[in-house]
């Protein structure tokens, strides 16, 4: 490996441990008591040299974000092309969607409730180029499969595709954050919410 190839991977690695020490304070923390200088004495850096990377909290948040998104957009782009069936590429999303969260609290803390407007306004979040974005974009994309194909009734392709994300995540919040409230297995619940909810907008 030569000098320009460690160089690299050096500042990758160092990206790196700034990401996931950020992560861990926000999580510990919050987005209010976060600050550059406890995370740099986390990490054992100044803060100057944190700043050579990320310009300040909301530009680490944003980051952290985005490697979320990128990771749903893989999967999801990878279940929209194994699948001939619009509507079961659908359903394998919202259950993807619905086990990631279920599985990862932490993360899921971080990209909902650290910070709600981390992207901006609405409008703003349209216009700009993101991992979140384009996330958003191919699941809109997946519902309006399943319209044209007659899969679904022919209601607004926003409007379902704002419905298909918020009931999902009203489950895996009550999940998190409602625990003396008697429930079943959430894994189940999620199947039968999922398999409910698309059978209620199908033609």
């Amino acid at each position: 490996m030569g000098v320009t190839e460690k160089r690299a991977q050096h500042k990758e690695e160092f990206r790196r441990e700034i990401l996931d020490a950020a992560r861990d304070l926000f999580i510990k923390d919050g987005y209010e008591e976060f600050s550059m200088r406890k995370l740099a004495q986390k990490i054992d850096y100044s803060p100057t040299t944190i700043y050579l990377y990320y310009k300040n909290k909301d530009d680490l948040l944003l980051a952290i974000c985005e490697e979320f998104s990128e990771q749903f957009f893989t999967h999801l782009h990878q279940i929209r092309m194994l699948s001939n069936d619009p509507l079961e590429s659908l359903r394998q999303a919202l259950l993807y969607f619905t086990k990631f969260w279920l599985g990862n609290p932490n993360q899921f803390k971080v990209f909902f409730f650290t910070k709600p407007n981390v992207y901006g306004t609405k409008e703003e979040f349209m216009e700009k180029d993101s991992m979140a974005r384009d996330t958003y974009l191919i699941f809109r994309e997946m519902v309006r499969d399943c319209i044209k194909t007659g899969k679904l009734a022919d209601i607004d392709a926003e409007v379902l595709t704002h419905a298909f994300g918020v009931i999902p995540h009203g489950l895996i919040a009550m999940t998190f954050y409602s625990s003396s409230f008697p429930r079943a297995d959430s894994n189940v619940v999620a199947q039968t919410l999922v398999d409910g909810l698309l059978r209620g907008f199908q033609r």
